[in-house]
């Protein structure tokens, strides 16, 4: 090829249709110059029979090649759609059955091994008896259960005092060989088993809170208990404080002889202020519609129960009892006393405060 003997315009020079014309002013047009990136490079000289120059690589060199795991491989070599629904699965699969794989045969799945039970030593500690595998299983409802009811029961709450507690234990004592079938009350506990321990005996059979009722345990519907206890209430927001002395044993059996209870009973002091509360309740009750109480109510709280109609034998071991309790020498000091402070409702697994006397 001949020599380049022209010398090669570059874009910084001035090209001839951007030259103003004679004779006429005007403001010559605006050229934008590349980015430097872009903008063409000055032409390089090249002699006759020189080897054209290498044009330098920036690029950062590849990485090594990496072993790809198996299941990559195996992906990558199915189609486009199979590949997917491989990796993700389908909405109609079940995690019960075994992984497939598209062209290839269900992966084994290894069996679950169940783990042993834990020793009983870890969950009971040394000495440990389970009262509640003795305790009576086959109670029945004194009243049918109806879905959106729930239970109600008005009551004066009752704590036994620490004076009273010692010889309430050698009483129950007496009362559990009498009567084997014996169960401590709510907390359904064997009482037989209960006197072979008699700090569990004061603790669990007399530690807890009694009550006497005060109407009937009933079953409501959801929109009478506002009204209900807002009644109560009403009823019983002058109210003083006043003794109840439970001096009698006595028995008692539920309407449907499904349960027989050993009580005490309150014949004397407190007998009237709970007379009157009872027929306070039974006006409440009356204008919701639910049953009233007995007619003549015989206020007792009930420290035991058997299951069924054994009113002969819970009558020969009150005559026992009493017996029991006039050998005592501090008899005189056996008779329970105890303050009216509070009225209870609850309705379900809610507890409202009827009423509450200060100290």
């Amino acid at each position: 090829q001949p020599p380049l003997k022209n010398k090669i315009k570059t874009v910084d020079e001035p090209l001839p249709c951007c030259r103003r014309p004679r004779g006429r002013a005007s403001t010559p047009p605006l050229v934008r110059r590349p980015h430097a990136a872009t903008r063409p490079r000055s032409p390089v000289r090249l002699q006759e029979g020189a080897p054209l120059p290498v044009q330098e690589d920036h690029r950062p060199p590849l990485c090594p090649s990496v072993p790809l795991p198996p299941h990559v491989i195996q992906l990558c070599s199915l189609p486009s759609m199979d590949a997917l629904m491989a990796n993700y699965g389908s909405d109609s699969d079940d995690d019960n059955e075994p992984a497939t794989v598209a062209g290839g045969a269900p992966e084994p799945q290894e069996a679950s091994v169940l783990l042993p039970p834990p020793p009983l030593d870890l969950l009971q500690p040394p000495n440990f008896v389970d009262y509640s595998t003795i305790a009576q299983g086959s109670r029945i409802r004194s009243f049918p259960h109806v879905e959106g009811n729930y239970a109600l029961h008005v009551y004066i709450p009752v704590v036994i005092p620490f004076n009273a507690r010692k010889q309430l234990t050698l009483v129950m004592r007496r009362a559990a060989s009498l009567v084997p079938d014996l169960y401590a009350v709510d907390a359904d506990y064997a009482l037989s088993e209960l006197c072979k321990d008699e700090q569990k005996l004061e603790k669990v059979l007399l530690g807890r809170e009694f009550h006497v009722s005060l109407g009937r345990t009933v079953g409501i519907q959801v929109h009478q208990i506002d009204s209900l206890v807002a009644m109560l209430r009403q009823k019983f927001q002058s109210q003083q404080r006043y003794w109840m002395e439970f001096n009698k044993w006595e028995h008692f059996v539920n309407d449907d002889s499904t349960r027989s209870f050993l009580s005490l009973e309150v014949t004397r002091t407190g007998l009237p202020e709970i007379s009157k509360q009872i027929h306070m309740v039974d006006e409440v009750y009356r204008l919701h519609g639910l049953p009233e109480f007995y007619k003549n109510p015989r206020p007792h709280i009930s420290l035991a129960w058997a299951l069924g109609d054994v009113s002969s034998k819970l009558k020969q071991a009150t005559k026992e009892i009493e017996k029991f309790e006039n050998s005592i020498i501090s008899s005189k000091n056996c008779n329970l006393r105890c303050n009216f402070s509070r009225i209870v409702c609850k309705v379900g697994k809610k507890v409202y405060d009827i009423c509450k006397i200060g100290d």
